[in-house]
């Protein structure tokens, strides 16, 4: 069976290894060998005087030992004192004294000897000693009066104890009292001040001794300190209060921890510093303790010797001491005896070797007796510190004991010469299992025992050669170590140990593993306070061993909370704190080793507030702010916020002040008289703000004259006869005083008056009256309060109210540029005339009549404004073959002068918009009948209108195009010679003697045989456009039921078609959101038709529309209109409700329901279609499919150029060259009117929509 082992790679485990292989043999206890002690109290024993005394000896050897006791020197008996008992199969002593013994009575040195028929050994030399915490001896403790400034030593003066008790002061509330450079205890338990300060002042300085061994704790009388202050305090040089003198000398032992102490007076409080002459203090040994007033070097050596200085500095000097360091040393081995195994006839050799300061002197023992006294043996031989054996027989077996002493201490060592004759044997267990991790060494133990000593050979495999070479290292105690094992290491090995008396020989076994390895580590992370984190782990290891990883936070267990989440190969933190801010680490096990890897979070947040906000340096006009920072929760702080507030004027209400860098805490703060300060300060980081600190203590300005004037005076005139000057009135802290009033003062600008002055209270303007009409005054405004004026206030220039110009622009002319535009010039009126502030010239310009269409219409007038002083302006958006009528207007402050004479101006002709439809009818097998309307707007004289169409084959390749001329009284037009079941595409557009007009689409398909067309069939596509809507009508032949869509883009761009679902199966539907001036394709579809859709049409959304500015509700022909329409719809609703009551219907619903035409249909609130009506000029049933915008749609043709391209509303400008550079607005006004846009009368639905 084969048992398990594990050998730890790590370098300590190796070490340590090595330092058993070079013990001494050891004999197995089933043979002969003479005792070993094996365990012992400590030489100075200070022992619970409350508790039994245990005294320990324990021992080995064959056969057993006996154990026997000395005491001061003298045999020990034990069985004559009833209190002491020697514990079973041991040398143990137990002394019972606590059934009313005591301690003191058996104080003394003790030793203890095992003994057997082989030899014997001893103990050392026990020195018992009970622990002493005696009281402290009563004495009376005078009050301490001292000056400010003076030096002060409070003597603790312990009792003396055993131990040494420790020593601490504190307060009547257990609290100790807090230490400084000022103020610290030295090594004698006493408390030095360096000077003292009022605040020392106090009557429980306590002076507290703890015994440990004991644990009591004794305590001194109280010390009660009074300071007293004396007015200056004198600064003085620095003096050592410990140690006196300049040189004292200290004698320290080797390996002990050296202390040097300097504590010094002066004021201001000195600063210590060391040095050691002639050379450096040791590094990593060396450190600085209370203050630096203690220096203090761990496990000193000789070299340690020297002479080390002090040096306490201040201002006014320096002071220092110089303390000569010898190191002695007590008895320390340099070789130590060992066991000696021997086997007849053998020779061998004992070594005691030991160093100190002075030199030990080395004496030996045989059995516990001086070997000068001891029986003779001839095979022994002592020359000082060796002892030579030769030739030993079995009788040559004895313990040997070496003693090295000094002054300073002893060493006592056993060792004895055990002579045996054994052959060998394997103390190693068989068939041992050793595992370790590749690169590491390997150690194969053979453990052995022989006399003679056997010899050890190490062979790999059960047939292999033995074993040799750098690859291996063999060691004395039979030990195998390969230094790096490598996975071709693994395998059977076989020790074999033989002698003179015969051999043996042991197999164990070596396996080596893949280390385990942390590929992903975890990674430095910065979070803020709030957040969550994620430290990822992920191992790789040997497929045989099974890890377990374990998280750390700073080299402990992690906290038991819910928020720390531990995964497979991560360790999640959520809402994470300041306390989760530290190292992590992740450590993964096996059996065989341990790997880690760590990273830091560093928790971040916006800084903590400052506090301790003072004020000092008090002055009328700044004062100096100081402030601790809080924490800056990791993340620096930037800069400082300073904020007030003003308790008298604005209570709770804070201002910014000013902000300094993170690195600075105090700030000169420039003041205002007559505030009533409060200071607050704001820390700022990357994260963030700090909440603010607590307010500072308040601080009341004197009341001064003010400093300055109100700001923003300007004079201005709401009336034609008065001046209004108004400023903006001082803040309260800026009135610096109370009573705060103003002086005002004003006179007309170059006539050579006086100032008028006024003083007004705390207002914000004042009223000038009876001043003439627009004229210029200097003013000036001042602050005074009850101590005084402000410095003499600047003068500004205003002017006294405006009143409406006097006369109109004259010579006004117009040059139309072409059919859309027109330039405007006219001569500009004297400035005494505008009698205000010349703010621009004024065109009212609107349309007469079409030249096209004779007829009349509404009259909407336009309005555009060019601000300055111009001489010339733009009209854009006119419409072409039009008549208009223009007036010029000048605008002040106040508002518009009269008008200029009408001009009356003609626009050329223009481009015509598109057809207002396009119909296809009388489908057969060769031919269409397309029927047209003319264009909404001719634009001019039509000279022809122009058809295109080409065919449009199965995957909708377009075919040849036919063009054809009709002249332009045509409205109608069959083609003849088509081909059969084909469909075609049409293209029909006007034309004037400018150009051509936009055109309308069509498609349409030739009949197969002479039977109807094939349902479903959309046609006659109509769109009537806006500014950002259109209304989309179209025709429909087909199934019931059908649920239509409309798809419509911007015509000529290779965007995707846009989608919209009608509600049902109406033919109509509203797009909305369109841009204004923008051309639009659309085509209607079916859903659940395959796909089919309709022929395309383009639309063009009008300009965005001109501002109107006259309200056609205040004009008298539309009330009187309004009356005349609401007094018809009453009689209308009495005729209707006496047919009602009668059973019949009225003849305007009779007319409806019988026509039913979807045409006239009222406005639909809930698509927001609306029906329109026929043209007055027509004098003509509309045909089904036509479409006649009403006079709420603005269609593309409508205009070629937009007023957003020029013009502008009250407040719209041009430049120079006419550009626009604002808005325009435009007003109507009732007026005859002839063209395309008649003045119908009014229906009553459309009257009564008006009316509301």
């Amino acid at each position: 069976m084969m048992t398990k082992k594990t050998i730890s790679a790590s370098r300590a485990s190796l070490i340590l290894f090595l330092c058993q292989m070079i013990t001494a043999l050891e004999v197995p206890l089933d043979l002969s060998q003479p005792p070993t002690i094996t365990q012992q109290s400590p030489k100075d024993y200070i022992v619970d005087p409350r508790e039994n005394i245990v005294i320990q000896c324990e021992a080995k050897g064959k056969p057993p030992p006996s154990f026997s006791w000395t005491r001061n020197g003298t045999h020990f008996d034990i069985d004559k004192d009833a209190r002491v008992t020697v514990k079973p199969n041991s040398g143990t002593l137990v002394i019972n004294i606590m059934n009313g013994g005591k301690a003191e009575a058996y104080e003394g040195v003790y030793q203890c000897t095992a003994r057997n028929e082989r030899g014997a050994a001893i103990s050392n030399n026990i020195v018992i000693r009970p622990s002493r915490s005696p009281l402290w001896t009563k004495e009376k403790v005078e009050p301490k009066h001292v000056r400010e400034g003076d030096p002060l030593v409070l003597h603790c003066s312990p009792p003396v104890g055993l131990p040494p008790p420790i020593i601490f002061w504190m307060d009547n509330s257990f609290q100790r009292l807090p230490q400084n450079e000022r103020v610290s205890q030295g090594l004698n338990g006493d408390l030095y001040f360096s000077n003292v300060k009022p605040e020392d002042t106090r009557e429980d300085y306590i002076c507290y001794a703890r015994f440990n061994h004991t644990q009591t704790i004794q305590q001194k009388q109280p010390i009660s300190v009074k300071v007293f202050s004396t007015k200056p305090l004198t600064e003085r040089r620095p003096t050592l209060l410990t140690p006196v003198g300049s040189t004292s000398n200290k004698v320290e032992l080797r390996g002990n921890v050296l202390l040097l102490e300097c504590i010094a007076e002066g004021l201001p409080t000195p600063v210590v510093r060391w040095i050691k002459e002639g050379g450096e203090l040791p590094i990593n040994r060396t450190f600085f303790e209370n203050f630096k007033k203690t220096l203090k070097i761990i496990e000193v050596s000789e070299a340690d010797s020297g002479k080390y200085k002090c040096v306490a500095r201040n201002p006014l000097g320096s002071t220092h001491h110089t303390i000569t360091v010898t190191v002695k040393a007590a008895p320390y081995w340099i070789t130590a005896p060992r066991n000696l195994v021997l086997s007849p006839g053998e020779d061998g050799t004992l070594i005691c070797r030991a160093n100190g300061n002075p030199k030990p002197n080395i004496s030996w023992l045989t059995n516990a007796v001086p070997i000068a006294i001891a029986p003779e043996d001839p095979s022994r031989k002592v020359d000082g510190d060796t002892i030579i054996f030769s030739d030993v027989q079995e009788r040559s077996s004895a313990v040997y004991q070496c003693n090295a002493s000094n002054e300073y201490g002893y060493l006592l060592a056993n060792a004895f010469v055990n002579v045996l004759a054994e052959p060998p044997r394997i103390l190693t267990p068989a068939n041992k299992l050793y595992q370790v991790i590749a690169n590491n060494p390997a150690l194969l133990d053979c453990a052995f025992f022989g006399s003679p000593v056997p010899e050890i050979e190490w062979f790999k495999g059960v047939k292999g050669s033995i074993l040799h070479g750098d690859l291996y290292v063999f060691h004395d105690n039979g030990t195998l170590e390969i230094p790096v094992a490598q996975k071709d290491s693994t395998g059977t090995y076989t020790c074999v140990a033989r002698n003179k008396l015969g051999n043996v020989q042991n197999e164990v076994h070596l396996e080596v593993k893949d280390p385990t390895m942390i590929i992903k580590q975890p990674e430095y992370k910065i979070i803020q306070r709030g957040g969550q984190v994620s430290f990822e782990c992920t191992i790789k290891h040997d497929p045989t061993l099974i890890p377990t990883i374990t998280w750390l936070k700073n080299n402990g267990e992690l906290p038991d909370d819910e928020r720390f989440i531990i995964h497979k190969d991560s360790l999640a933190i959520m809402n994470i704190t300041d306390k989760d801010d530290g190292t992590y680490t992740c450590v993964a096990n096996t059996t065989l080793d341990s790997v880690s890897a760590s990273a830091v979070l560093t928790v971040v947040d916006r800084p903590n507030p400052p506090f301790d906000l003072e004020l000092t340096d008090q002055l009328e006009r700044s004062i100096q702010l100081s402030w601790i920072p809080g924490y800056d929760n990791n993340s620096p702080i930037t800069n400082f916020v300073i904020e007030y507030e003003d308790g008298m004027h604005e209570p709770g209400v804070w201002h910014y002040q000013t902000e300094v860098r993170g690195t600075q805490t105090t700030v000169q703060l420039k003041l205002s008289p007559y505030v009533n300060y409060s200071f607050r300060v704001i820390a700022v980081n990357e994260i963030g703000r700090s909440q603010p600190s607590e307010a500072s203590e308040q601080y009341l300005t004197k009341a001064a004259n003010p400093d300055e004037n109100p700001s923003g005076v300007q004079g201005i005139g709401s009336e034609p006869d008065n001046l209004v000057i108004i400023w903006e009135p001082l803040k309260g802290f800026q009135s610096n005083g109370p009573g705060l009033q103003y002086k005002v003062s004003w006179r007309q600008k170059d006539v050579g008056d006086e100032w008028t002055s006024v003083i007004v209270a705390n207002v914000s303007k004042y009223i000038v009256s009876g001043t003439p009409t627009f004229v210029p005054y200097e003013m000036k405004v001042q602050a005074l309060n009850d101590l005084g004026y402000a410095p003499e206030p600047a003068e500004v220039i205003g002017h006294s109210g405006e009143d409406l110009p006097m006369v109109a622009p004259g010579n006004v002319q117009v040059h139309t540029v072409n059919s859309t535009l027109a330039k405007v010039h006219w001569d500009p009126i004297p400035l005494k005339t505008v009698r205000g502030h010349l703010q621009g010239y004024r065109i009212y310009y609107w349309k007469v009549q079409s030249l096209s269409k004779r007829r009349r219409r509404h009259v909407e007038k336009k309005i555009l404004t060019f601000s300055g002083n111009k001489t010339h302006g733009m009209l854009p958006g006119l419409e072409p073959y039009s008549s208009y009528k223009l007036n010029v207007r000048v605008v002040n402050g106040k508002g518009e002068g009269p008008a200029s004479p009408d001009r009356l101006f003609k626009t050329p002709e223009g481009v015509p918009s598109s057809p207002s439809f396009l119909k296809i009818t009388n489908p057969t097998l060769d031919s269409l009948t397309l029927e047209w309307g003319p264009p909404t707007h001719p634009n001019g004289v039509l000279i022809a209108y122009t058809l295109k169409f080409q065919p449009i084959n199965s995957t909708h390749e377009l075919g040849p195009l036919v063009e054809i001329r009709i002249p332009a009284n045509e409205t109608s037009l069959i083609l003849s010679n088509l081909n059969y079941s084909t469909r075609y595409k049409f293209y029909f557009y006007a034309q004037t003697s400018v150009g051509s007009g936009s055109q309308i689409t069509e498609e349409a398909v030739t009949i197969m045989d002479e039977v109807r067309p094939v349902y479903p069939r959309i046609r006659n596509v109509t769109a009537s456009a806006a500014e950002t809507y259109a209304n989309i009508s179209w025709e429909y032949e087909g199934p019931d039921h059908v649920n239509f869509y409309v798809e419509y883009g911007v015509a000529g761009s290779k965007e995707d078609w846009k989608k919209e679902i009608v509600n049902g199966s109406r033919s109509f539907f509203v797009l909305k959101g369109l841009t204004p001036g923008t051309s639009y394709k659309v085509r209607v579809g079916a859903e659940g038709l395959s796909g089919f859709v309709s022929s395309e049409d383009v639309f063009e959304t009008g300009p965005a529309m001109a501002s109107r500015q006259v309200d056609i509700a205040t004009q008298g022909w539309f009330i009187g209109l309004m009356c005349a329409v609401a007094l018809l719809i009453l009689i209308l609703l009495i005729v209707c409700f006496i047919r009602r009551n009668k059973g019949g219907k009225y003849p305007v619903k009779e007319k409806e329901d019988a026509h039913a035409d979807p045409e006239i249909q009222p406005m639909k609130e809930d698509d927001g279609t609306f029906g329109e009506y026929s043209d007055a000029e027509d004098h003509k049933p509309l045909k089904k499919g036509s479409r006649t915008p009403s006079d709420r749609t603005v269609k593309k043709e409508d205009s070629d150029d937009s007023l957003v391209d020029y013009g502008e509303g009250v407040n719209g400008q041009f430049n120079e060259d006419g550009s626009f550079i604002g808005q325009y607005s435009g007003k109507k006004e009732k007026e005859p009117a002839e063209g395309n846009e008649s003045s119908e009368a009014p229906s009553p639905v459309n009257a009564m929509n008006s009316f509301v």
